[in-house]
């Protein structure tokens, strides 16, 4: 039975795997359209090749079992038994009811139902609980365990991996955000959190991920929450579809901002950093779900901005503690320990899901269980993210004797920067001889206002020749005459920088550093800070650094 996107993935997700090589067991899918989040099922399906039956026939098509992970769909027309599969981290949360105008435990089916229901759980906790919810409940549940969190653990090999189809670097946090849906949700609540990290967290020392509930897609379309998070997406965030490739992010990431919701929990079943932006009160008490709510670290969010922080880098969040601070302070703090005892509450016996289940299955069938080994536990595929280049940055430059230290904020949150020194700027120290702010924009920025007010103009690929990188170089200073350089990599792996009182200046890394964007950041800084643009300086850019070989062209010298 498949009635929302999120019930729909989860059985597509089991049956494949638990029915395989078995050409006795003929699949239907019945659609229930009455559902609010309906939208996408049938795209789903289609996708997917699945036979799907019209609602309205189910009465006349005889069955032997029927395989839901939604209890909402009206089963009223057939007699067969029923095997209901969570879409979720065990019973832990109320919902609507779609029946009448209270809330109900998600999981738990009408008790119209109970007499021919059996309910899969992961946990032998769980089926107390159900039993003090309906004692209708008692001797219908089976201890099967959650594939999901099965594959999640298969899959943590497979990290290195999956970041990498991400785009994050070696030496790049990635910070995933999950919502799930309703107003109490970390979207509910917070919708502008992805703008305002990325507008907080170094570009290159950090990437964003965002992960959301199928409901939320179903309610409000992709092209929605697209449209939403239209900044955030221009300034680099990762948005992973909810129908697959978070499980994939989950391993990837490095700390996880999240909610109430089940993705959450199985972060912090895996053992990451957890920090909550949200939670509501739809958690139920006495479940692991709300012991993670009562354990797991709050994240302060300013109100009041408009999306906007104080400035890139700077404190963002109440008593100087920004979320660039908080987000880092997660990291350095984090016990696993503490948050696997959540994990342990919930999952009982890993690695045997998708075994037991067959076992199940068939023996309500009435069928011979198949000879074959149990269905294997496979890991995850790579993440597919909807992602965009980012395109215009604010770049901080701090010049301390020869070290240049470099931060840069997408431009798209981070605002367009004024160009005076910033003595207090928060990444100066003492002997910090001068800190300064500029825009620094790629030729394939689309926003012309950006362009036209950028400091810094870039060539997005290397030139071929030194020659070609001047003649566009010169081209650019006299397309935009506010700027006061642009650059070119060359071929070869240096950096030409035009400036605008005529002088060239070469950027060279001794490394793997080819960005003109970090290689003009160092002459900026230097340029603005009054030191020769001669001589080996120091790039400093998060946790690494570079040597950076400086020296001015003599004019004429493009070749």
């Amino acid at each position: 039975m498949a009635r929302t996107v999120t019930s729909t993935v989860r059985v597509l997700d089991v049956l494949a795997p638990v029915l395989r090589d078995d050409p006795r067991v003929h699949v239907v899918f019945g659609y229930d359209p009455t559902s609010a989040f309906s939208d996408g099922v049938s795209d789903l399906l289609r996708a997917h090749g699945a036979r799907v039956m019209p609602w309205d026939q189910l009465a006349r098509i005889p069955c032997d079992l029927i395989v839901t992970a939604t209890e909402n769909a009206d089963l009223s027309g057939t007699d067969a038994p029923v095997l209901v599969l969570p879409h979720g981290v065990g019973f832990h949360k109320l919902v609507p009811d779609a029946r009448g105008p209270h809330d109900r435990v998600s999981g738990l089916v009408p008790e119209g139902l109970l007499d021919r229901a059996w309910l899969t759980i992961s946990h032998p906790d769980q089926a107390g609980q159900l039993a003090a919810l309906h004692p209708g409940t008692v001797g219908r549940t089976l201890l099967v365990g959650d594939p999901c969190y099965d594959e999640l653990l298969c899959s943590r090999d497979l990290r290195a991996r999956y970041r990498e189809a991400l785009g994050v670097a070696e030496d790049q946090r990635l910070v995933m955000l999950s919502s799930t849906w309703r107003t109490q949700s970390l979207l509910g609540r917070h919708p502008d959190l992805p703008a305002r990290l990325l507008a907080e967290l170094p570009l290159d020392e950090y990437r964003v991920a965002l992960i959301t509930h199928p409901n939320v897609v179903s309610a409000h379309g992709s092209w929605g929450l697209r449209t939403d998070q239209t900044s955030a997406r221009e300034a680099g965030l990762l948005l992973i579809p909810p129908t697959a490739g978070w499980q994939a992010t989950l391993i990837a990431a490095d700390v996880l901002i999240g909610d109430h919701g089940s993705v959450t929990f199985y972060g912090a079943a895996l053992g990451k950093p957890v920090i909550l932006a949200a939670f509501g009160d739809e958690s139920i008490p006495g479940t692991p779900m709300a012991e993670l709510g009562r354990i797991a670290p709050r994240l302060t969010v300013r109100a009041g901005s408009g999306g906007r922080p104080t400035g890139p880098g700077r404190p963002y969040g109440q008593g100087g503690h920004g979320l660039y601070e908080q987000v880092e302070r997660a990291i350095a703090d984090h016990e696993p320990a503490r948050l696997a005892k959540i994990g342990a509450a919930a999952f009982a016996d890993p690695g045997q899901a998708l075994a037991r289940l067959r076992t199940d299955l068939y023996a309500l069938l009435r069928l011979p269980e198949p000879a074959a080994p149990p269905p294997p536990v496979r890991a995850f595929g790579d993440p597919l993210p909807d992602r965009q280049e980012v395109f215009s940055a604010t770049v901080t430059t701090a010049v301390d004797g020869d070290t240049v230290a470099v931060r840069r904020f997408p431009a798209s949150v981070a605002g367009v920067p004024d160009e005076a020194g910033h003595p207090n700027d928060p990444n100066a120290t003492e002997e910090t001889a001068c800190v300064c702010r500029h825009l620094c924009c790629q030729d394939r920025e689309r926003d012309r206002h950006l362009l036209e007010s950028a400091s810094v103009l870039t060539r997005h690929e290397p030139a071929a020749t030194p020659t070609t990188a001047m003649r566009w170089a010169h081209e650019t200073l006299h397309r935009y005459p506010g700027s006061l350089m642009a650059a070119a990599a060359t071929a070869r792996g240096d950096c030409l920088v035009a400036l605008r009182d005529g002088r060239v200046a070469e950027a060279s890394a001794t490394g793997l550093v080819r960005d003109p964007g970090l290689l003009a950041a160092v002459v900026y800084g230097r340029l603005r800070a009054g030191r020769p643009l001669e001589g080996i300086v120091t790039l400093r850019v998060g946790g690494r650094e570079e040597d950076v070989a400086l020296r001015v062209r003599p004019v004429g010298a493009h070749d």
